[in-house]
């Protein structure tokens, strides 16, 4: 099954699993100027890559997926579309890694109160140790 629309061509295939995917594929135009990191189905910006190898001509194969709705797309792209994608998946590592600094750090602080409550009340014995 094949839909045509002025920009793109969609065609779905089921997987041997019976899992569909969506193969989209755009006009040259569009393709060179097209951020990875968006999902053209739902517009989510958390768009990875499963897989990718470099091919001739500096140009890069890649296996796209959006975590939001399961869209998947295969396909080769332009190096700088490629690094605009690595690009957005550095900030969000980077975002990532942030968060969990702050997590860690709040984590630590409420074990310490707890700790500092717990010595308050005569809570902790030698013997707990």
């Amino acid at each position: 099954m094949s839909d045509r629309h002025e920009h793109h061509t969609i065609r779905r295939i089921v997987l041997p699993s019976g899992r569909a995917i969506e193969v989209i594929r755009f006009n040259e135009d569009d393709a060179a100027t097209r951020d990875l990191h968006l999902c053209p189905h739902c517009d989510s910006d958390l768009v990875q890559p499963l897989s990718w190898s470099e091919t001739p001509e500096s140009r890069w194969q890649l296996t796209l997926e959006c975590p939001n709705c399961g869209w998947m797309e295969s396909g080769t792209y332009e190096r700088a579309q490629v690094e605009r994608l690595e690009d957005r998946l550095d900030e969000g590592l980077a975002d990532m890694i942030a968060d969990l600094q702050r997590l860690t750090q709040a984590n630590m602080a409420a074990d310490v109160d707890r700790f500092i409550a717990a010595l308050d009340a005569d809570l902790i014995l030698p013997e707990d140790f």
